[in-house]
C-alpha cells in the first residue's frame, strides 16, 4: 500500500501493531490495512471489544481525573499508544505529563500533537525496561522524583508474559517514585470460563505477533505487589468508580479488570 505522509519511514505496514489495531477499535484513523483487518477479525466473530475499549479508556480518564483532585501533578503514561480525545496531559491543566510508546506512528503523532504544549514530553522507548525509561532526558528534565508520580500503565501489561516477569516492571516503576506515587493498571482476564467468542478471539491474539495473556484479578493484584489498593480494589474496568454517561461495556460484561494502587 501507499505510504501516508503521516507515516514514519521505518514503519511497517504489512504488521498489526497493538496501538494502531487500539486506535482502530476506537474509532481512530492513524492504523493501516494490517490493523484494521487483524481487528476485523477480532470484531467479526467478538463485536463487543470495541465498546470494551472505550470502557478501558474511560477508566484511564476516570482514575486520572482522581489522583489529579487528589494533587497528583505528574504523570508517565506507559504504551500511551495513539493520541485520542481525553489525553493524560487534557485531565491535568498545569501538570506535567510524559508519554512513551515504542510504536513509531504513536511517536510521531504525540510529538506533533503536542509539540506546543508545556508540561509534557514524548519517549520513543519499550515499557518492559523501567530503569531505562526513566533514565531518558525527557523523563528526567521534566519530573521532579522527590514528588509523587502517577505511573499509567492502561491495557499494556496483557502483552507482557510471565517469563518478562511483569509483576517486576511495575515494581520498577514504583520503586522510583516518591512515596505518595501511585501506579493505574488496567488488564485483560477474567474469573469465568471464556465464552465461546472470547475463545475465538483470544486465539486470534495468540497467533499474532503481540499475543494477549489474560490474567484473573488475583493475578493482577499480584502484579501490584505490596502497593496499598485504593477502594473499590482491584474490579472490572466498568465498576472502578463509575460515573454517570460513562462508557461501559454492552450488558455490563467484562474482560478485564483495573486498579489504583498507592506508594506509602
Amino acid at each position: 500500500m501507499e505510504r501516508p505522509s503521516w507515516a514514519p519511514a521505518d514503519v511497517d505496514l504489512d504488521r498489526p501493531s497493538v496501538a494502531r489495531v487500539y486506535d482502530y477499535y476506537l474509532g481512530g484513523s492513524h492504523n493501516f490495512a494490517a490493523d484494521r483487518a487483524f481487528a476485523e477479525q477480532i470484531l467479526k466473530v467478538m463485536p463487543a471489544v470495541a465498546a470494551l475499549t472505550r470502557s478501558n479508556r474511560a477508566f484511564l480518564r476516570r482514575a486520572v481525573s482522581v489522583l489529579a483532585a487528589q494533587g497528583v501533578r505528574q504523570f508517565i503514561d506507559l504504551g500511551s499508544g495513539i493520541p485520542t480525545v481525553g489525553n493524560v496531559h487534557e485531565l491535568v491543566p498545569g501538570g506535567k505529563v510524559v508519554y512513551v510508546d515504542h510504536d513509531p506512528v504513536a511517536v510521531a503523532h504525540s510529538r506533533a500533537i503536542l509539540a506546543d504544549v508545556p508540561g509534557t514530553a514524548v519517549v520513543a522507548a519499550d515499557l518492559r525496561a523501567p530503569a531505562d525509561v526513566l533514565a531518558t532526558p525527557q523523563v528526567q528534565e521534566l519530573l521532579d522524583f522527590s514528588e509523587p508520580i502517577a505511573f499509567v500503565l492502561a491495557a499494556v501489561l496483557h502483552f507482557v508474559p510471565d517469563e518478562e516477569r511483569p509483576a517486576d516492571i511495575v515494581g520498577g516503576y514504583a520503586a522510583a517514585g516518591a512515596p505518595g506515587s501511585y501506579v493505574v493498571l488496567s488488564h485483560a482476564g477474567l474469573d469465568r470460563p471464556l465464552t465461546p467468542a472470547e475463545d475465538e478471539a483470544w486465539e486470534i491474539y495468540r497467533k499474532s505477533p503481540t499475543p494477549l495473556i489474560l490474567r484473573s484479578r488475583d493475578e493482577v493484584a499480584r502484579l501490584l505487589g505490596d502497593l496499598t489498593v485504593l477502594e473499590p480494589g482491584v474490579v472490572a474496568t466498568h465498576e472502578w468508580r463509575p460515573v454517570p454517561d460513562d462508557e461501559t461495556p454492552p450488558d455490563g460484561n467484562a474482560i478485564g479488570s483495573a486498579a489504583v494502587a498507592r506508594k506509602d
